[in-house]
């Protein structure tokens, strides 16, 4: 058996992923111009700061295999069974301007990667969730530090369902999708890595030339023309999810007849 293989010891073996095959691939773009691989983490998103913080150039990511503390939005725990799916944080390091595009780059990229790879037709739910017929494929997680105002860094977390056999976790059983349970089939992950990796890089920089990507995200979206519940700390909105700005928040027309423009929270809710 080839070295790279690991036995789980029970009587399965896997083959960890080969990251620097998927470093060489991505020579020359900036997102994965240096990929630190790790079997076992508490998160991506930790070492990746870590990294930030320390002046790593732009486009760095941290994948691992396992994470042990993998967290979602509103500091979910994700489930991150090893072997089995990517867990990833690129750092970036956008201006003010450009700060907004980046949660947009993000879940077009990913929704971008698991459509070609599946033949599938992933939505966005609002502002990043991506799901296959109302189960969610991939989250994505975005973190920044600031100094003065401006962004230092931002942190890029993803966590993409690929060879997960759902109905193995009862917990996500009932809402939780993967590229396995879409196509019947599994996923070599370097191939799915590479993909998300270029295709995040391709995103952001037609970001930053220019390109209105807020439209082409808001394509993606499966909120918009529905009635949302939107919970954001200790306050609800109410109504129908109209459209969104070109920073990306949700324009939802309430009840009252008023427009209200969220920036962040939660869609608890959309029919």
């Amino acid at each position: 058996m080839d070295s790279r293989w690991r036995s789980l010891g029970n009587g399965f073996a896997v083959k960890p992923l080969d990251t620097e095959r998927v470093q060489t691939a991505l020579a020359g773009l900036v997102v994965g111009r240096r990929v630190y691989y790790r079997h076992s983490i508490g998160s991506t998103m930790d070492l990746a700061r870590e990294l930030a913080r320390r002046g790593e150039p732009e486009g760095a990511v941290v994948v691992a295999e396992e994470q042990t503390k993998g967290r979602g939005r509103f500091d979910r725990a994700w489930v991150s069974p090893p072997f089995q799916n990517l867990y990833l944080t690129a750092a970036l390091r956008p201006d003010r301007d450009s700060l907004p595009s980046v949660n947009m780059a993000a879940a077009l990229a990913t929704r971008q990667t698991a459509a070609d790879m599946t033949g599938a037709n992933p939505a966005v739910k609002w502002p990043n969730d991506v799901r296959v017929d109302g189960r969610k494929l991939a989250g994505i997680l975005i973190e920044a530090e600031f100094n003065g105002g401006e962004p230092v860094f931002a942190l890029v977390g993803i966590g993409l369902n690929v060879n997960l056999d759902v109905s193995q976790h009862p917990e996500i059983a009932d809402t939780a999708a993967s590229m396995r349970s879409v196509c019947g089939r599994e996923f070599e992950r370097e191939a799915v890595l590479e993909s998300l990796l270029r295709n995040l890089d391709e995103w952001l920089r037609r970001a930053k030339d220019g390109e209105p990507i807020a439209e082409r995200w808001a394509e993606s979206l499966e909120t918009l023309g529905k009635r949302v519940r939107l919970r954001w700390k200790d306050r609800v909105v109410e109504g129908i999810a109209e459209s969104v700005d070109e920073r990306g928040g949700l324009v939802i027309l309430r009840d009252d007849g008023a427009r209200q423009t969220v920036a962040a929270g939660e869609v608890t809710s959309q029919v």
